[in-house]
């Protein structure tokens, strides 16, 4: 399941944010949780995706820490996908930022924010698109030559999570956490947040878009998909 900032209807050449982060209770060990930066290029059922943020994933990592991590996928994650370097894809470019490493120091209700910055880019000279961690570490590339479609320059930009997870429109449903798995406290503001959204278009200055919209689902996955996360534990704003 999903609940998104989605911009879309122009060409993106990156986008950026700013994600709290949370360490969700993750149910099981074949459930995940994830809240990421994405871009996307079309068909719907047939994308390819972009990723990067922090994640719990049992199945992939072994535990239930919050580390960070990218994705990739040609075919909309039906044939293909991969985490990290797990598979061929990412080319990781230095050693100071590990690339599935637990993150420390996390968020605590009514404590003090801990945040990531992700800025996902794509390179002109190149055409590889780079992942950024912080304000100037890039940590690495998704080569051009896997690519058909968002090379070109991706069709969206998606700002928030998702959980994955069998049991989505099935009862007993997961108890799987999005973010911190509460709604905003207004007061304390303790759900988890994305902040300073970005995108860079044609004009290659990073930059607010100009038109966002609001998206939550929930939906049953083929078993190589992922699923997005559902509303509650997640704000996406931009002070």
């Amino acid at each position: 399941m999903k609940a998104i900032l989605l911009t879309l209807d122009y060409i993106y050449f990156g986008a950026k944010a700013d994600i709290k982060v949370w360490d969700p209770s993750v149910e099981s060990n074949d459930e995940y949780n994830t809240s990421r930066v994405s871009l996307q290029s079309c068909p719907y059922y047939d994308f390819e995706s972009l990723e990067s943020g922090w994640a719990v994933n049992p199945r992939v990592y072994g535990d239930k820490k919050t580390r960070l991590y990218e994705y990739w996928t040609v075919d909309g994650s039906k044939a293909t996908g991969c985490f990290d370097l797990t598979c061929p894809g990412f080319v990781q470019t230095i050693k100071e930022i590990a690339l599935g490493a637990a993150i420390y120091p996390i968020s605590v209700a009514n404590g003090l924010p801990y945040q990531i910055s992700i800025y996902i880019f794509k390179d002109p000279n190149t055409s590889n698109w780079w992942m950024q961690y912080g304000e100037k570490i890039n940590v690495g590339y998704w080569p051009h030559n896997w690519f058909s479609l968002i090379i070109r320059g991706a069709e969206s930009v998606e700002w928030g999570g998702e959980v994955y997870s069998l049991k989505l429109g099935q009862s007993p449903h997961t108890a799987t956490k999005m973010g911190n798995g509460e709604y905003l406290d207004p007061i304390f503001g303790d759900s988890c947040y994305m902040k300073r959204m970005r995108v860079l278009d044609n004009s290659r200055i990073l930059k607010f878009p100009e038109w966002v919209s609001t998206y939550a689902d929930e939906m049953g996955l083929l078993p190589n998909q992922q699923a997005h996360n559902a509303p509650d534990g997640l704000l996406l704003s931009d002070p």
